[in-house]
């Protein structure tokens, strides 16, 4: 009986240890797969962050209790119509942070290639204006030409980039910007002179609107700021340095040499874009398709009268009917236009100033463009401490609240600190370009007026990338180009002529600087912010009998 007794009671035993054994190791598989899925999610949630495949101790504990021959999932298969995980190597949000810097610089160094020759010719226009036997001001068509270009050349370039990449815009464009600037050096009539300098701006312009696409596709909106910044100061700096290197150019060899000047600087810079990856999803799944033999990305057909349909409606018509029809795009597009058109009338103003009430010589007068240049870098490092000390946290509140950024209008802070120093640059430069007022003081008015023309146009650009989305928000960026550059393109002729006190007193008569007008809340009574097109316009009213100020917590106030 005793014998029966222990023997079935280690029996039962035994059972509850083979019963404890086989728990345990179901409570590992658990957790084993709970926790492979938990990291996925972690993953998948945010495109950019690399998952971190260290097991805590906990569970290396648990799973060393498995079996010898533990069950494995798969690895997901190789394909072409996504990205195989948030840990793809092929993914531009997952490279390295010196490979993504490594990126920029090349695309920086374009634009400032590409900037630079626009302002590097005007210190050779006396010169230019008595080779070709034109007047002063007809010689100052190099520049405005050139500009018109820079405006133009987008249009053509971003159905390019995507469709075949970014790569292939900043490869296939250098070589031809260089070949026109080399017609400009080499060009023996004034008309060809023109025509050349408005290729060159055509086919240098696209780097300009395909850069920030670049930009866009390695780093995720949040972490986007320092690296727009810094890629945006390039391209604001060539203007300013231009004058500094065509200076020297025209003073000491002739205007040719502006030309071949612009040539070296491009050349160095397309050198560094040769090694460049391409960072455009599309094009990525398809070479990596084609380079594993497997199906191509899914894509719908269209046949070539749908994808010119495509081609003028996003690239052209989409634009226009935006400026025209978006208070947001058409306010921030007159101001931003009106900005840089005042920045080029200064490549007409500087000379006719220091030249006549100082008496500066050519290399002298374009030396005093370096206090454009200093604005321009403090307006970057302005845009990097209002990031990190206000929008970075925004964005951090946001996530902790469910939402996945934070609201559009905080990307506004740098233009409502910035947009004061618009109109104090303008004043100053007006009251104190006089002979009895040292040259220093209008050289320094510079610096105030760059550093709030590029903090509004930084805040403009990402605020509109946020409200409209990709897509749209390309619209209103190339809404916002057309105007900056076409308007940029009409003032430097008659600015030669208009001398500087005009340019000082287009902002006369009002202390409230425009952007209060533009610092406009896509949310209501904390309400999430609307994102869609059709939503911004019909969440925005203008009584015709309302006056706007800026309220103290952003936005506006309307006083019947």
């Amino acid at each position: 009986m005793e014998k029966t007794l222990i023997g079935n009671s280690e029996a039962s035993q035994d059972g509850h240890v083979r019963a404890t054994d086989a728990h345990d190791l179901e409570k590992s598989d658990s957790i084993r797969d709970e926790s492979t899925l938990g990291a996925f999610k972690l993953g998948s949630s945010d495109n950019d962050s690399v998952r971190d495949d260290r097991i805590p101790d906990d569970q290396e504990k648990a799973l060393s209790h498995e079996p010898s021959t533990p069950h494995h999932e798969p690895p997901p298969p190789t394909t072409a119509a996504d990205w195989n995980g948030p840990d793809d190597p092929d993914n531009p949000l997952n490279w390295t942070m010196r490979k993504r810097a490594l990126h920029i610089a090349p695309i920086a160094f374009l634009s400032f290639a590409t900037t630079t020759g626009s302002s590097m010719i005007t210190p050779a226009t006396p010169e230019i204006a008595r080779y070709f036997d034109v007047s002063r001001t007809a010689s100052i068509l190099s520049l405005s030409l050139f500009v018109l270009g820079l405006g133009l050349g987008p249009i053509i370039a971003a159905p390019i980039s995507e469709k075949f990449g970014r790569g292939v815009v900043y490869k296939a464009s250098g070589p031809v910007y260089m070949l026109f600037i080399l017609g400009s050096g080499f060009s023996k009539s004034f008309g060809g002179l023109l025509i050349c300098r408005l290729l060159a701006g055509m086919s240098g312009g696209p780097v300009l609107a395909v850069g920030s696409g670049t930009i866009a596709d390695m780093f995720p909106p949040r972490h986007r700021a320092i690296a727009s910044g810094t890629y945006v100061m390039a391209p604001f700096l060539g203007p300013a340095l231009g004058p500094v290197i065509g200076g020297f150019a025209a003073q000491f060899k002739d205007w040719r040499w502006t030309q071949w000047c612009t040539i070296f600087i491009a050349l160095a810079a397309y050198l560094t874009i040769l090694p460049m990856s391409e960072t455009y999803k599309k094009v990525i799944l398809q070479r990596r398709a084609k380079r594993l033999n497997i199906p191509p990305p899914p894509t719908p057909p269209m046949s070539a009268l749908t994808q010119l349909k495509i081609l003028v409606t996003i690239t052209i018509a989409r634009p226009l009917v935006m400026l025209a029809t978006e208070p947001i795009v058409m306010f921030f597009s007159l101001y931003n236009a009106f900005t840089f058109s005042v920045l080029f009338a200064f490549f007409a103003a500087y000379p006719y100033t220091f030249e006549t009430v100082y008496g500066f010589n050519t290399w002298q007068y374009g030396l005093t463009f370096l206090g454009i240049g200093l604005g321009v870098i403090l307006a970057v490092l302005t845009n990097i401490v209002i990031d990190r000390l206000i929008y970075m946290k925004k964005t951090a509140q946001a996530l902790k609240e469910g939402r996945h950024m934070a609201a559009p209008e905080h990307r506004l802070y740098c233009a409502m600190v910035g947009s004061v120093g618009i109109p104090i640059g303008l004043f100053w430069f007006a009251w104190s370009a006089r002979a009895d007022v040292h040259w220093i003081s209008p050289v320094l008015a510079g610096i105030p007026f760059a550093w709030g023309n590029l903090c509004v146009f930084m805040s403009a650009a990402m605020y509109l990338i946020d409200v409209y989305g990709s897509l749209n928000g390309a619209s209103a960026m190339a809404a916002n180009g057309l105007a900056r550059y076409g308007l940029g393109a009409d003032v430097p002729a008659p600015g030669y002529r208009l001398g500087d006190e005009l340019i000082g007193f287009h902002q006369r008569g009002d202390g409230r600087d425009p952007v209060c007008v533009l610092c406009v809340w896509a949310e209501n009574q904390g309400e999430e912010s609307v994102r869609d097109v059709e939503d911004v316009r019909d969440a925005i009213t203008w009584p015709p009998e309302a006056e706007l100020f800026c309220a103290p917590e952003g936005g506006i106030t309307l006083v019947a």
